[in-house]
């Protein structure tokens, strides 16, 4: 039997600053930009526009720079002030070659299972979480990626999340994303595996491997909200929960790679010639499903 472990981790948020609030736009036609990501620079602080562009962040130290990113759009990083008006410059993609090559979809299989599964639900706040994929020789036989899959736990219906894909780069980071604009997808109340189709991107599988994440979407949508009262001090406090948690597997690996603060860390083990080079880390329980 598999073991289910749900750890709840919520953030309690205070009313003790000014919110810097504001909007996004697309630079030429003028119109909202929804989803877009919203980073305090080195910090673990974040914040998403909602679907007509609008976001509220909590204020930060003076002098801060927020990151504004989504794929389609240039990338900006703008001074903090108490209202923003964010216009972003769409970006301009050179036609690949036609590609003769499609797939076919009468082989496939599924890979990113371990051997032991122990879940574990966290909410993993204003940043991304990867699951890496080596490329195995034999995929060349399904080189396509058919599907995605995600395992979720969500308390509203509908809650909506962020799936991105990316190639190496040569430093062995999460380099170039794979799509050209974001795969935001939609998933149902309860605690379930949630699988999206992919066969409309034509993506191959990178030799190079391939590093998959998610991304929660602090929106109104996604926000649940409770008072609380603290039991020493009698201090109420609004506790805000985004949904869905993601469900973690603890494994060995090699490294492990988020996205937080505009910017990627690696983490590898420290050096110990009593132990092991690899880690135990907590993954996400990402899938895929490989077809020829």
């Amino acid at each position: 039997m598999i073991e289910r472990i749900f750890l709840i981790l919520v953030f309690i948020t205070f009313s003790v600053s000014a919110q810097i609030k504001g909007a996004v736009k697309d630079s030429l036609s003028g119109k909202p930009i929804p989803y877009v990501n919203i980073w305090v620079q080195n910090e673990n602080i974040g914040s998403t526009t909602e679907e007509n562009g609008t976001f509220f962040i909590n204020a930060t130290p003076k002098g801060k720079k927020l990151i504004f990113s989504t794929l389609g759009f240039e990338k900006k990083i703008i001074k903090a002030s108490a209202f923003l008006d964010v216009k972003l410059k769409p970006m301009a993609y050179n036609l690949d070659e036609v590609v003769i090559s499609k797939s076919i979809g009468t082989k496939k299989i599924e890979i990113g299972r371990t051997n032991t599964e122990i879940f574990q639900a966290f909410d993993n706040g204003p940043k991304i979480d990867t699951k890496f994929f080596p490329y195995i020789s034999s995929y060349k036989r399904t080189k396509y990626l058919k599907q995605v899959s995600i395992y979720t736990d969500s308390r509203i219906e509908n809650a909506i999340i962020k799936i991105h894909f990316y190639a190496v780069d040569s430093d062995g980071f999460p380099g170039e994303e794979l799509l050209d604009k974001d795969f935001v997808v939609t998933v149902k109340k309860g605690t379930r595996m949630n699988r999206f189709d992919l066969m409309e991107f034509d993506l191959k599988f990178p030799k190079s491997g391939l590093f998959v994440g998610f991304e929660k979407l602090m929106i109104e949508k996604n926000k649940t909200e409770k008072t609380v009262t603290d039991l020493n001090t009698n201090i109420i406090q609004i506790q805000k929960t985004y949904f869905p948690f993601v469900l973690y597997n603890y494994v060995e690996r090699d490294f492990l790679y988020t996205f937080s603060g505009g910017k990627w860390s690696r983490k590898t083990k420290e050096k110990d010639s009593d132990s092991l080079d690899k880690m135990m880390i907590n993954e996400p329980v990402i899938n895929l499903i490989l077809t020829n």
